[in-house]
Parts: C-alpha cells; sequence; structure tokens
C-alpha cells in the first residue's frame, strides 16, 4: 500500500509541476491567465512591491538551490523516505511558484515595449521557444528522474534505484546547460518589459549563474574525470562551432577506453 501510496504522490508532483509550469509561461507572457506578472492590481507603493517581490523570488530559489544539495539530501532523507524525496521536493517547488505568482506586486514602469506586429510576433516566437526548451532539455536527459517519477515507479516494482548514467544528447554537446539557457529566453525575450518583469528576469538569473558552479561542482564529484572532460570541452550557455577536438564523451565511452 505504501508503494502505491509513494506512487501516487509522484505522479501528483509531477502532474503539479506541468500545470503550474504552463500557467507560469502564462504568467510571465502576460497571455490567458486571470493573474500575470502586470496585471494591475490594489496599489502598493513601489518600494514595498519590490520588497515583497524580492522575498518571494528568495522564498523559491533559496530552498530550491539548498534541497538540491547532496548534503542536505542526506539529512533530508532521514525523515523523508527516500524513493519520494524527489517528489517531496517537486512538490515544495511548486508550492513556492504558486506562492510567488498569486502574492507577486506589478511595478508599472515599463524599460521597453515592442509595438510593431512583426516584432511582436518575433519576439513571442523566441518568448515560445525558450519556454519549449525547458521541457525538451529535460526529455533529453533525465526527465523522469528529475521530477521523481523514475524513483517511485522503481520503488512500486520493488527494483532498486540507479542513478542515469552520465550522457551529451544533442543539444548537450553544444553547451552544458541547454534548460538554463531555456530559462533565461523566457524570463527575458518579451515584447513589453517592465519594471516587476525585470526585477524577476534578473533576480532568476543571477541565481542560475551561482547554481550552475555548485551544480557543476556536484556533477564532477559524481561522474568524475568524464564530466571534468565535458566541462573543459563545452561551453556552458553560449555555443560555439564545433570541432572534432571539441567533442564530448558519455561516461560510458570514457569507461570503455580505460
Amino acid at each position: 500500500m505504501k508503494r502505491v501510496a509513494f506512487f501516487a504522490f509522484g505522479l501528483l508532483s509531477h502532474g503539479m509541476f506541468l500545470v503550474v509550469y504552463l500557467y507560469m509561461a502564462g504568467f510571465v507572457g502576460n497571455l490567458l491567465v486571470p493573474k500575470s506578472i502586470d496585471s494591475p492590481e490594489v496599489a502598493t507603493p513601489p518600494l514595498a512591491a519590490a520588497l515583497i517581490d524580492v522575498l518571494l523570488l528568495a522564498q523559491f530559489a533559496v530552498p530550491h538551490s539548498v534541497m538540491a544539495r547532496p548534503a542536505f539530501k542526506r539529512w533530508w532523507t532521514q525523515y523523508v523516505p527516500r524513493p519520494v524525496e524527489r517528489s517531496v521536493y517537486v512538490f515544495i517547488a511548486n508550492l513556492s511558484v504558486v506562492l510567488l505568482m498569486w502574492q507577486w506586486r506589478p511595478l508599472g514602469l515599463t524599460m521597453w515595449d515592442v509595438q510593431h506586429p512583426l516584432g511582436r510576433a518575433i519576439v513571442y516566437g523566441l518568448f515560445g521557444a525558450g519556454w519549449l526548451l525547458v521541457p525538451v532539455a529535460s526529455l533529453l536527459i533525465n526527465h523522469f528522474d528529475l521530477f521523481g517519477t523514475r524513483q517511485v515507479w522503481l520503488h512500486l516494482r520493488d527494483k532498486e534505484y540507479t542513478a542515469p548514467p552520465f550522457r551529451t544528447p544533442m543539444l548537450y554537446r553544444m553547451i552544458r546547460h541547454p534548460l538554463y539557457l531555456g530559462w533565461m529566453i523566457a524570463f527575458w525575450v518579451t515584447p513589453t518589459m517592465s519594471a516587476g518583469h525585470l526585477l524577476l528576469a534578473m533576480f532568476l538569473t543571477g541565481y542560475m549563474l551561482i547554481a550552475i558552479p555548485i551544480e557543476e561542482r556536484d556533477l564532477a564529484h559524481a561522474y568524475g574525470e568524464p564530466y571534468e572532460q565535458y566541462r573543459r570541452r563545452v561551453p556552458a550557455l553560449i555555443p560555439r562551432p564545433a570541432s572534432p577536438s571539441r567533442c564530448p564523451v558519455t561516461a560510458e565511452a570514457a569507461m570503455s577506453r580505460n
């Protein structure tokens, strides 16, 4: 019964993410949702609004980063069953994003506004590409592991969990972090950039730039020299022309040469 409950919770957390993710795209893009990043509401003094927004961003970013660290996981799994640890992480992240969008205070100053219909269409196309890149990048590697669904599925079938192997498919042969790049495009590419939207984009971009070296340190510890070679050969966020000397190797290929 516990295995079924864990699996149901994992599916719930993953499904909740998909709903929150779609709503967040509408929230950031001011598209098709009841409340968006620039929706008018009861006036809040600008300084108070900015402080509230920063606190909302922090309540997402700080736990999201801390809970992903191996040291925290070792402590956390003393109290949270290991098969649902990732699903609990995803569930808490979902709640944090819901709180952020629910309590967000708009800052009305406009930084830029693309008025030409063709220009707006092009920008919205790039905006959509950014939001599409995030799930595509995760599906290329370990999407179901990333969201905890694989863990609860293996537990349901009474199979031992094994970490996914290090692979560098498609986009990962050009940049190390296409998922982060997708988020950055999603946050920055907009036809109308308000002060509140700019605050969100700057804060979360700064968060990701801080997170990258921390995350890569954990990956290097987990995968060793194959990841170190990959990090030396492939840029983090900005693609560069490929050459044979820069072709990354998978962990499996690297180990097969030893």
